[in-house]
């Protein structure tokens, strides 16, 4: 990139409801970074909290954010140490930079790495801009066959990866997943990858169940019309289902993850719930052995999400619903905070 061109344009949420077009100046590449033109980036449910509400528990954007951070781009420069890149690759980007050298990162948990910089996450920059830079190490070439708005969903997909990896999960295992916005829904993509036997999604909203048995789920449950405890008993003949992975953060959803999943069971949680303590029925989870398991976004899986989306196995177009150029950020925004019952995911396109 010349240096005429470098800077770059950006959609930046300046409080909430308010985001304007701005141009933003660039830094020079470090020897491992590469400069990327960004060619899709999904909305994900933060970017539409940090929208609406300004904070997510103490997170708040204090200062003008760009936000965005499920991207994929084109590289377009590379620094002189970088060796596994050049220029012209397309490439999924992996949004939380870790220290890679305190204790966490040194275990293999570098999600949580405490000096970790997550694009989009206050007060880190995101990917609702024409180009960004990125680490070499964070970036993973993706084939030609995955265009790159699916390739933004690699990172709800990661999250469901990582959540069906910290429950134990098992071939020819049952799995009921709560909730199917984005990461539900690519949770099921990721249980079929492990090769779960039956699938059974949960939510409220016709069209996000439809796309689940789409995808694979083999049972689905409408929340709001039908009983999830007998509907899960009818379906497991009893016995519960091996794995819950709850991703919707309502209470209720919660609770009930103890009363569904099988003795000896596996819950993975994931969605943030608006309480900070929820009661769950404590008698149950000792009797029962369940074992419950915290979910912070992923660890080492979006080689594995390249791999499943590259495979085309599954309809990943469907989840693709609205797109919109990086002007129409504000719009895209308020149409995946209004628009739950229609879409499913919004896509971002920075360079139309």
């Amino acid at each position: 990139m010349e240096n005429k061109m470098r800077k770059t344009r950006a959609a930046v949420l300046h409080k909430p409801f308010v985001v304007e077009m701005e141009e933003r100046e660039l830094d020079s590449l470090h020897s491992n970074e590469v400069l990327i033109k960004v060619m899709s980036v999904g909305v994900c449910g933060s970017d539409v909290h940090y929208y609406e509400k300004g904070k997510i528990g103490s997170k708040k954007v204090e200062k003008p954010l760009i936000q965005g951070h499920e991207c994929a781009g084109i590289v377009v420069e590379i620094g002189p140490a970088v060796t596994t890149l050049k220029v012209g690759d397309r490439v999924a980007i992996e949004p939380g930079i870790s220290c890679g050298i305190c204790t966490d990162c040194k275990e293999g948990n570098y999600n949580l790495c405490s000096q970790v910089a997550f694009l989009s996450s206050p007060p880190i920059d995101g990917a609702f801009s024409e180009y960004i830079i990125h680490p070499e190490n964070f970036l993973f070439k993706i084939p030609d066959n995955v265009t790159f708005e699916e390739a933004t969903l690699i990172e709800p997909l990661s999250v469901g990866l990582h959540g069906l990896s910290r429950a134990g999960m098992k071939a020819n295992s049952s799995v009921l997943i709560s909730g199917m916005g984005p990461i539900g829904l690519t949770a099921i993509i990721a249980a079929k990858s492990f090769g779960a036997l039956n699938i059974i999604a949960t939510d409220i909203e016709p069209l996000r169940l439809k796309i689940a048995k789409e995808l694979g789920a083999a049972h689905v449950i409408n929340v709001s019309k039908e009983n999830l405890l007998e509907s899960v008993q009818e379906l497991t003949k009893d016995r519960g289902v091996d794995v819950v992975i709850e991703t919707s953060g309502q209470e209720q959803a919660i609770k009930a993850s103890v009363d569904i999943v099988k003795k000896g069971g596996n819950i993975s949680v994931i969605g943030f719930s608006r309480l900070n303590n929820i009661g769950i029925n404590f008698y149950k989870l000792l009797q029962k052995e369940i074992s419950i398991h915290g979910v912070y976004r992923y660890t080492n899986t979006y080689q594995h999400g390249v791999d499943i989306l590259g495979s085309k196995k599954f309809k990943t177009d469907l989840l693709l619903t609205d797109f919109y150029p990086l002007e129409k950020v504000q719009e895209a925004l308020e149409h995946a905070r209004v628009n739950k019952s229609t879409s499913i995911k919004v896509i971002v396109k920075p360079n139309v």
